[in-house]
């Protein structure tokens, strides 16, 4: 495997970092900046709106760039950025920084999955693809605990200067490893007027509405998490890195579980059951939610259960595709990518109206219900195409 996969994974563990450490650290924020969490929760939001917006257009905008110059300059953002928030006097500057970098995290997760795959042989296309979205997992699983460690006892600055500093680590390594890709070809944008078409495709968009109900209702209780742990099921804050391991953990073991499930069983019954338990798992965090067993028992299923909804997901996606639009399938990759970030956003700003109107002990009730939304729309979409079987039935 070319060594600059790796350095791929360590960008996307940075920039994995960078989105969801904020969730580990609002209360920390929130003192320091003298703000709500509700206004330091939409941090999350801000930046998940950037990816949602950045990875299908601003990509398709930078079609006729070498793929080596996108990515230096997303990570850039990245590095600049994450020192800027550092010093950050204001919840404005915290806003509007984190959304300029999310627009680069969404850029550099479709650049750097289709770069890799161009890197090696189609036999490995896979491993390849698999190793550069393996950093953001990593960082789920290690990179937030440690953040969230370190910003509750040190200081929530320093774990954005360290970021800053594993941006230019990263963009180092990209310089030195990474070889010069061809430019586009002449027909680039005519390839991207296609593109653009793709994006309004029926079943392309009703599998993307899925997707983005799925993290508005995982993220309208992960983007409070750490206010809802301390606050409604009191536990002591050295017990919230705890349970930012072992949601992370939880997470890789549910992206090996929805990967082995679609391949196994049929692609759309998997994810009807997937989001039949993320609705049963956040109304149990209502019901449980001042148990400390209960909760961080339900805080690791979670994780569990997302990922393997994210990886079902992604590949029922890529399958649809596939089958739908193989000249431009690689459109999938960004609007998968946006609609889990867009309902990143969603769910953080919705949960912040929970909170301000009902109070946070309600926010997993919101989020059921987006889950409940989105197995609705599943279900209808397998009722009026029963073709689909078919169609998710072939390899992407």
């Amino acid at each position: 495997m070319p060594a600059v996969i790796y350095i791929f994974s360590l960008c996307t563990f940075t920039f994995g970092l960078s989105e969801f450490v904020v969730a580990g650290l609002v209360s920390a924020i929130s003192l320091d900046l003298h703000e709500s969490i509700s206004n330091v929760g939409s941090a999350i939001a801000a930046y998940a709106l950037g990816a949602a917006i950045g990875a299908p257009v601003i990509t398709a905008m930078l079609a006729s760039w070498r793929d080596k110059s996108v990515l230096l300059l997303t990570l850039a953002v990245l590095a600049v950025g994450s020192v800027v928030i550092s010093l950050a006097p204001d919840i404005l500057t915290l806003h509007g920084v984190r959304f300029i970098i999310g627009l680069a995290h969404g850029v550099f997760m479709a650049v750097a999955s289709n770069a890799a795959v161009k890197l090696v042989d189609p036999m490995r296309a896979g491993r390849a693809l698999s190793l550069v979205w393996i950093g953001l997992t990593l960082s789920i699983a290690f990179g937030v605990p440690i953040g969230t460690f370190f910003g509750s006892y040190w200081s929530w600055r320093i774990v954005f200067l360290a970021i800053g500093g594993l941006g230019l680590i990263s963009t180092v390594g990209l310089v030195l490893l990474m070889r010069r890709q061809p430019t586009a070809s002449p027909n680039a944008g005519q390839g991207l007027k296609q593109g653009l078409a793709a994006l309004l495709h029926r079943e392309l968009l009703m599998a993307a509405t899925i997707a983005m109900l799925v993290s508005v209702a995982t993220f309208s209780f992960f983007t409070f998490v750490s206010p809802f742990l301390l606050d409604i099921t009191r536990i002591q804050p050295q017990v919230l890195s705890l349970a930012m391991l072992v949601f992370g953990v939880c997470s890789i073991l549910g992206n090996v579980l929805g990967g082995y499930l679609v391949d196994a069983f049929d692609a759309d019954r998997c994810l009807l059951g997937g989001l039949s338990a993320l609705m049963l798992n956040l109304m149990s965090l209502y019901l449980w939610g001042d148990s400390m067993i209960a909760t961080l028992t339900l805080v690791g299923l979670l994780g569990v259960v997302f990922f393997a909804i994210v990886t079902m997901s992604t590949l029922r996606m890529l399958r649809l595709a596939h089958h739908y639009i193989p000249q431009s399938s690689a459109v999938a990759s960004g609007l998968n990518i946006a609609s889990f970030n867009l309902g990143t956003a969603l769910g953080g700003v919705g949960a912040g109206w929970v909170i301000t109107h009902f109070g946070l002990a309600y926010i997993p009730i919101a989020g059921a219900s987006a889950a409940l939304l989105a197995m609705g729309t599943l279900a209808l979409q397998m009722k009026s195409r029963p073709e689909l079987q078919e169609a998710l039935r072939e390899s992407p």
